[in-house]
């Protein structure tokens, strides 16, 4: 998967019209010096070529070096992952403590107004991009009750957490929305099932079984959903970046695009296709750890 990503990128990238010598150099360059940058990183090589040489350094733990920032694209990657890394945390620590609560008193309030009103909220969150959702946050919570900054990133961790809260509530509405309906459909297909029937003939309370039987059981599937949901999670953390102004990887992917820096496309690329391809894997394994019906 890594390795057709890999090749994906490396044709996509380039593929964008423009030339990275040129950008680095400005309108005023001459033609002397755009030999001199393209044989300097190997832009004037044939494109088989150039990918046989990405390979070689990515087996050898390297991804090149930037054009525009001129410094190691590995280096530049890590500097820049602690702000995503938050990002991407918070928001799934968010989404979760959202969708238990509200999932489960929409199944136990099964039509009635509660249920009717988190299903409407639900519905609706699943209609709201997530650029226009910061940026109603950013007017809302930011410019009119200056409870929060409206962008940047803070220097001590306070500061930090402080301004994670909106871009991570942000991405966690809208992805709290897809698992609150899948684990409220679970809890009703699990409470109506033939092992809660039998366990309410014995006398059990409704709310032993609810929170002992059928919330694990209703949560496996929602783990997997919220798993196939990263890649959609991370691109979320692209554009959720650029509107609050977070310094992360998402960010940087953004500039590296527009200038048509090669290195540092293909490197965020990668890294973000290695994490979805393990939080894939805690996926599965914690389906397991949960079911012990599913076997690896």
């Amino acid at each position: 998967m890594l390795l057709g990503i890999s090749l994906l990128t490396f044709v996509m990238v380039r593929s964008i019209p423009g030339d990275p010598a040129r950008i680095l150099l400005g309108v005023r360059s001459t033609p002397a010096a755009l030999a001199r940058v393209r044989a300097q990183f190997g832009l004037d090589e044939p494109l088989w070529l150039q990918y046989f040489y990405f390979l070689r350094n990515l087996l050898n733990g390297e991804l090149g070096k930037s054009i525009i920032y001129r410094v190691d694209t590995l280096k530049l990657i890590f500097s820049r992952m602690e702000p995503t890394l938050w990002l991407i945390g918070g928001s799934v620590l968010l989404a979760v403590l959202l969708t238990i609560p509200l999932a489960a008193i929409a199944a136990r309030q099964q039509g009635r107004l509660a249920d009717h009103l988190i299903r409407l909220l639900s519905t609706g969150g699943l209609g709201f991009p997530a650029f226009w959702l910061g940026i109603m946050m950013i007017l809302l919570f930011s410019i009119t009750l200056g409870w929060f900054p409206v962008s940047g990133y803070g220097d001590t961790w306070l500061e930090q957490l402080h301004h994670m809260v909106l871009p991570c509530l942000t991405v966690a509405l809208a992805l709290a929305a897809v698992l609150i309906r899948n684990l409220r459909a679970s809890l009703i297909a699990e409470m109506g099932s033939d092992y809660a029937t039998a366990a309410r003939a014995r006398g059990q309370p409704v709310s032993r079984i609810f929170w002992r039987h059928a919330m694990p059981n209703s949560l496996v599937p929602t783990i997997n959903l919220l798993a196939v949901n990263v890649g959609w999670l991370i691109g979320s953390t692209v554009v959720i970046e650029s509107v609050f102004a977070i310094p992360g990887m998402g960010q940087l992917l953004v500039k590296a695009i527009f200038s048509r820096d090669y290195m540092v496309v293909q490197g965020v690329v990668l890294v973000f296709a290695l994490a979805t391809v393990l939080v894939n894997l805690l996926a599965d394994l914690a389906t397991v750890s949960l079911d012990p019906r599913v076997k690896l």
